[in-house]
């Protein structure tokens, strides 16, 4: 269903194309770009809208400094980028969930080790 959030994207095409010039401008936060990918993953419209607002912006953007480019490689470049970031952050945030985890624990044994 077009337009709509479901629980596999989180977010809604209005919304993702909002954020498409955060996005080619790098500046989206972690949650955005999480959500982001995810709607882009599954939405076909608004992966043909972020290639059309990318290759406008950065090909406007080079014909003014008249430098050779490759638009849609640097695209696909760009969010494989952001596709790894978020998942490079996840690992991050499961692995300090496990040490905090692994912490309590270390924390209760000793408890219980001084107390009996």
């Amino acid at each position: 269903m077009e337009g709509q959030p479901d629980d596999r994207w989180d977010m809604d095409c209005k919304e993702f194309e909002r954020l498409i010039p955060d996005f080619i401008s790098d500046k989206l936060d972690y949650q955005s770009l999480k959500r982001f990918n995810s709607h882009m993953e599954h939405c076909e419209n608004c992966r043909e809208e972020l290639t059309i607002q990318f290759l406008v912006t950065e090909g406007v953007q080079r014909l003014e400094d008249g430098s050779a480019f490759d638009l849609q490689g640097e695209l696909r470049q760009h969010m494989e980028g952001a596709s790894k970031r978020v998942r490079r952050h996840d690992i991050f945030m499961w692995a300090g969930l496990i040490l905090e985890i692994a912490a309590v624990g270390l924390l209760v044994r000793s408890i219980l080790w001084i107390l009996l």
